[in-house]
């Protein structure tokens, strides 16, 4: 069953490598969706794929690369396309 899911990532996510890692793990995963840094200080991340494979990133979205200090992620399921790939998006 196939899931997607947008999620908020909030705590020290940006300038540590946060969207790179999130969109070579996501490639790795075989997810389709997109990463993009927002204004507010957060990460924006679409996860599109198997229902267990997009949970197991979820997971991984807790830790994060080294440097990041994730203290939250909120997740709301995500009607619109997710694309063809796994893309990262200029920050919004």
């Amino acid at each position: 069953m196939n899931k997607t899911v947008c999620l908020c990532i909030h705590g020290r996510v940006q300038g540590v490598w946060y969207r790179a890692w999130t969109a070579e793990t996501a490639r790795d995963f075989g997810l389709k969706g997109w990463v993009r840094n927002r204004a507010d200080g957060t990460v924006e991340a679409v996860l599109s794929g198997d229902y267990e494979v997009v949970q197991a990133m979820i997971l991984r979205c807790h830790e994060g690369p080294p440097l990041a200090q994730v203290s939250n992620i909120d997740i709301r399921d995500y009607a619109e396309a997710a694309g063809d790939a796994f893309e990262v998006l200029p920050t919004v």
